[in-house]
């Protein structure tokens, strides 16, 4: 799939209902996003009079903050907002979103131009920010034909991910004017507190998950809490980063041209990010627990896309840090993503959000909390 996008499938992949290909209505309205408001605001913002007649397109099919390409005379852009309704304010910050692709622009990490933003109000009377609309494809379940088809350049693109994520992991956050973008000290425990909260949370509310996958992921959480690993190092970590949330050169796949969804970004751990990293990351002939919690498609399994420990040791190698620990971290990914995803359960269950953005999740929680607790007792190799 080519991608003529500055952004892809959200972090917890979410339209809010919009049809992720359409449209809009027949006035081009979209959920969350009016032309008729967003092309004067872009106009008055980008100095640009051509802006004043736009259309809308919801582009990326996520749970969470929702994207739209923006069209006009004038050329293309893309718009971000925190998706229609109550939603909890630091799961789909916008400001933070825009302030660390801002901060990083100029660095060895590729992201897209932001080109104008709102704090509140005009033009979709909540945050939001545009950036420039960035060309390239986005990696889903099948490669898009003709693109990274030998063995040499999908090996490419997997080390293309990994040096995108040490330049990011060696960014110094102070010298791009992110010296408090959060509160590195503690982070890993933080972490493992919020969650276990968000956790609860979901359980309480019921649907989450059947009593026996409930007792070992709360199980899980108290394992993890008893056992933070030493931080090695703080950095700006990305939050979500995988193959899916990047955007590569059409004609090189060994190339990035932007990382996309910022909105989890904060200063922290960076074993955090490559943990996650390696639960998304599927592999031919893996054990069977590894290959039961891959709830999302990835072409990660083809011939020439370097296998998990390749990734862990290329990484060490660029970043020069310590793999002994990355067990813990391997098993705080996948519990990360079993309360994601027992969330939306635990959403859709109470009626807050439709049951289509539950599609594809039945029996994930379960086997992602199998998984944490095969690292913690047999670590990475099996």
């Amino acid at each position: 799939m080519t991608a003529s996008s500055a952004t892809g499938p959200d972090s917890n992949g979410d339209t809010n209902g919009a049809d992720p290909h359409g449209a809009g209505g027949p006035d081009g309205a979209v959920p969350g996003a009016d032309p008729a408001a967003v092309g004067p605001w872009l106009a008055d913002r980008l100095d640009d009079s051509r802006w004043q007649t736009c259309t809308l397109r919801p582009i990326g099919g996520g749970r969470s903050n929702l994207t739209y390409r923006v069209d006009s005379a004038a050329g293309a852009v893309v718009l971000r907002r925190p998706p229609v309704g109550e939603v909890a304010a630091t799961a789909h910050d916008m400001g933070r979103e825009r302030r660390v692709i801002a901060g990083l622009a100029g660095t060895a990490v590729p992201v897209p131009r932001v080109l104008a933003w709102s704090e509140e109000g005009p033009p979709v009377d909540a945050p939001c920010f545009v950036m420039e609309l960035v060309d390239g494809v986005v990696p889903l379940g099948e490669l898009p034909p003709g693109w990274a088809t030998t063995e040499e350049e999908r090996g490419r693109a997997g080390q293309a991910l990994v040096d995108v994520l040490v330049a990011l992991h060696g960014v110094d956050p102070g010298s791009v004017g992110l010296g408090d973008f959060g509160r590195p000290d503690g982070f890993m425990a933080r972490q493992v507190r919020r969650w276990g909260t968000q956790w609860e949370a979901a359980r309480a509310t019921g649907g989450a998950a059947d009593p026996g996958t409930a007792a070992a992921l709360t199980g899980l959480a108290q394992t993890l809490a008893g056992s933070v690993p030493q931080t090695q190092r703080h950095t700006i970590v990305h939050g979500d980063y995988r193959i899916d949330n990047c955007l590569f050169d059409a004609d090189d796949p060994g190339r990035i041209r932007a990382v996309l969804d910022w909105e989890l970004s904060t200063l922290g751990d960076p074993m955090a990010d490559l943990g996650l990293l390696l639960v998304y990351w599927p592999e031919a002939d893996e054990h069977p627990v590894w290959r039961a919690a891959q709830h999302l498609a990835s072409p990660t399994r083809l011939p020439g896309f370097p296998r998990r420990a390749e990734v862990a040791r290329a990484y060490a190698a660029g970043s020069g840090l310590d793999l002994a620990p990355l067990p813990w971290y391997v098993a705080f990914g996948a519990f990360k993503l079993a309360v994601v995803l027992a969330g939306i359960l635990s959403r859709v269950h109470s009626g807050m959000v439709p049951a289509s953005m539950a599609e594809g999740l039945d029996d994930a929680v379960d086997p992602l909390v199998a998984l944490g607790e095969h690292v913690l007792a047999h670590g990475l190799d099996r």
